[in-house]
Order: structure tokens, then sequence, then C-alpha cells
């Protein structure tokens, strides 16, 4: 047997160190998981020119991007936060609907399908943003676009 006690520690641990100067303070966008992935492909519509320009400096800050791109990450927080504020201010009623389908479905796109298309559609109304999937075969239906996907539980 060990002679030694177990000590647990169960409190949060907070840098107090004050950003630089030149970083502008964010707010945290104050999101679950479930309505990130709802919101995930509207975000990466409207804020793909601040995403490009994190992952570049990411890439070319050789392993110290937490530091050198604090101003980039801000920027994508800032855009990312202005989405969900859309989307919550003129198509709450299906986002939720869409995010409580995921967060019932283990964060499966594909149990919830008839809840997406009728926020892809309100969305793509009032924001004019579409969601697309990068990479997607051309030529083909689109898996979010499907009428019949194989591993749901509801049918068409």
């Amino acid at each position: 047997m060990a002679g030694r006690q177990p000590r647990f520690n169960q409190t949060t641990l907070v840098d107090t160190t004050p950003l630089p100067a030149d970083i502008p303070p964010v707010a945290e966008i104050g999101s679950s998981s479930a309505p990130l992935l709802s919101a995930s492909f509207f975000i990466g519509a409207r804020c793909k020119p601040y995403n490009d320009d994190f992952m570049q400096c990411k890439t070319e800050s050789a392993g110290k991007g937490e530091v050198d791109c604090l101003k980039e990450g801000r920027r994508v927080t800032r855009c990312a936060t202005s989405v969900i504020e859309d989307v919550n201010k003129h198509c709450l009623a299906e986002f939720r609907k869409h995010w409580q389908c995921l967060d019932n479905n283990n964060q499966q796109l594909w149990q919830c399908r008839p809840e997406e298309w009728k926020l892809n559609k309100c969305v793509f109304e009032n924001l004019k943003l579409e969601k697309v999937i990068p990479d997607a075969p051309k030529g083909e239906t689109p898996v979010h676009l499907r009428t019949r996907q194989i591993y749901a539980h509801n049918g068409p």
C-alpha cells in the first residue's frame, strides 16, 4: 500500500495574465456542441476569409500559433458569434428544433435531415447563407439533400 495520501484539487485554474493591449477582447460564443454543429456550415460560409487567415497564420507560425494568432482567432470568434446571433434572430424555431434533434441523436446529422432542410431553407431565405459541403463529388446529390438517409431511424 502507498504511504502517501491522495490529494484532489477541484478548483478551476484561471490565468490572470492580461492579454497584450493590441489584442482586442472578445466574449466567448457561449454555446454547446449541438448548436455549434447545427450552425457550423453557415459559420463556415460567412466566416471563410477569417478562418483562412487564422489557418494561414497557424501554418506560418511554426508551433507558436496560440500566441501569434490571437488576433485572427478573435476575428473568427466574433464572426461565428454574429452568425449564431443572426440565426437566432431570424430562424430561432427551426434552429432550436434542429440542434435539439442533434442533441437527442448523439450529434448524428443523418437522423435530423427533415429539421435540417427547414433550417437551411430559413437561413437561405433570411441570411442568404447556403450549406455547402467542401469537396463534395461533382454531379452527385449532396448527402444533406438526399431524401433517403440509409441509417436514419425515420424514413423519408
